[in-house]
């Protein structure tokens, strides 16, 4: 028969375990969200021509590639107007453009766009591709600007369409920073250390009372 001591004593090791296993979680969820955000780098991005105006921001990997370039994950901002609804999906053409793929890359090189570029669409229906021109007699930016209706192949432009020169420029704007979220890893352990602490104090008073009675 088991004593009242040993009785006690696995009472307050399950509760060690439970507790143990609660702060486990509860940081573990905090690490792994930590290294999610670390993950993406926010940019902001602009670019200029006649008749176009077009800014907002990019969220990237934040890893670049062997050329130093960083893969486009998402997009927002505006073009003369209209809002940017959403990325073209990174291998495709955007309407009307093809079979020009965008490879949505962006870089802090001198020149910040491949010669494939990226994509978005608008909330007008349109959709745009800025590109590095490398074959200009003096390399720059263009954009390609294709409107409703789309006719497949860019040598079907209509009158609707155009292609711009354009000035184009992107930076970082932050590094997210996990040392916000350890602060709070650290919180959550001291958390269940004092809770385990209560624990056992409350255990010795019971023990206490125990053998009084």
């Amino acid at each position: 028969m088991l004593t009242i001591t040993a009785i006690a004593l696995i009472t307050l090791m399950k509760n060690v375990t439970l507790l143990s296993a609660t702060a486990f979680a509860a940081t573990s969820g905090l690490i792994f969200g930590t290294m999610q955000t670390a993950s993406a780098l926010n940019w902001n991005w602009n670019y200029s021509g006649t008749g176009i105006t077009a800014s907002g921001t990019f969220i990237t990997n934040d890893t670049p590639n062997d050329e130093g370039f960083y893969q486009i994950t998402g997009i927002t901002g505006t073009r003369n107007g209209e809002t940017i609804t959403g990325l073209q999906t990174t291998g495709t053409p955007i309407p009307g453009n093809e079979p020009f793929n965008v490879d949505n890359l962006i870089s802090l090189n001198s020149q910040q766009l491949t010669g494939d570029g990226f994509g978005y669409s608008t909330s007008g229906g349109n959709y745009s591709s800025p590109f590095f021109a490398s074959f200009l007699p003096t390399p720059g930016y263009l954009e390609v600007f294709s409107a409703p209706p789309f006719i497949e192949g860019y040598q079907n432009f209509g009158p609707e369409d155009s292609e711009s020169l354009i000035s184009f420029s992107a930076t970082i704007v932050n590094v997210p920073e996990p040392t916000s979220s350890l602060s709070l890893l650290a919180l959550a352990t001291l958390g269940a250390g004092s809770a385990l602490k209560r624990n056992n104090q409350s255990k010795l008073t019971q023990k206490k009372l125990e053998k009084v009675s």
